[in-house]
């Protein structure tokens, strides 16, 4: 399909196009912009992803009264649909009744609300922190699990070294833990990369295409009845995929042979 001329306003003709659909994409002023936005949304929701699920794991590793139901509440945005989620924030959002900007003007930060949804600078901020918000349960489930792994003769043997908090950290965990965490944010890239739940939700790629990203907009094309060009595009994406896929198998099957 990605190689005809498929239009839902044209079914009685369906001719081999070649590259065709390719060439308009890749033509096509949007392209570009759809490209870096994916990029912005990938990179700007994985880095405090990552970071914050790493700080949630390292204080959920140790014991402490009720930690089971910790757990329970940190975890618990992972069972729900990033759609849902979505309409969650789109709500939150609203610049009418939602609760953020209720809250930034209680505490002083603005003084009247701000339409973060219909706001093209602040669209983009806006579904990235509702994606933050749902992808830290996952950094923070597999970073605890790997950090369970870890002895505790090595923390002890830090100790008995002189090694401080930060020492232990760099010098014992992190490198202990590394493989998990290089093959945790491939599996997010993939995941983050393929994921226009939120942003379908939120904003619709809107406004004005601000927010739109590679899967929102063949979603859009689909939509159009250009399936062609949606097919193309979803093309596009699962190349991108396949060479993040290859990057994260090659690496567990290096991690299992070591």
């Amino acid at each position: 399909m990605a190689f005809r001329k498929w239009s839902l306003w044209d079914l009685t003709s369906t001719p081999f196009v070649g590259l065709g659909n390719f060439q308009t994409l890749i033509a096509d002023p949007m392209f570009g912009k759809v490209m870096l936005n994916s990029v912005i949304w990938v990179v700007c929701s994985l880095v405090p992803q990552l970071l914050i699920g790493f700080l949630i794991a390292l204080g959920l590793r140790k014991k402490f009264r009720f930690r089971g139901l910790y757990q329970a509440v940190v975890f618990y945005p992972w069972a729900v649909s990033g759609f849902l989620i979505g309409i969650l924030f789109r709500w939150m959002f609203n610049s009418e009744f939602g609760v953020v900007n209720d809250l930034l003007m209680r505490i002083g930060i603005v003084s009247k609300p701000v339409p973060w949804l219909a706001n093209p600078d602040l669209a983009l901020v806006a579904v990235i922190v509702a994606n933050i918000w749902y992808g830290v349960t996952f950094f923070s489930i597999m970073i605890l699990a790997a950090l369970q792994s870890v002895p505790d003769e090595l923390y002890e043997a830090a100790a008995l070294d002189g090694a401080g908090r930060w020492q232990t950290l760099t010098r014992v965990t992190i490198p202990t833990i590394r493989s998990t965490l290089v093959l945790t944010v491939l599996l997010r890239i993939i995941w983050i990369f393929n994921f226009p739940d939120i942003i379908y939700a939120m904003t619709g790629g809107g406004p004005g295409d601000q927010t739109q990203i590679a899967t929102t907009w063949m979603i859009q094309y689909t939509q159009q009845g250009e399936y062609g060009l949606a097919s193309a595009l979803g093309f596009i994406i699962m190349g991108v995929l396949v060479v993040f896929t290859g990057m994260y198998l090659m690496l567990l099957n290096r991690e299992r042979t070591s």
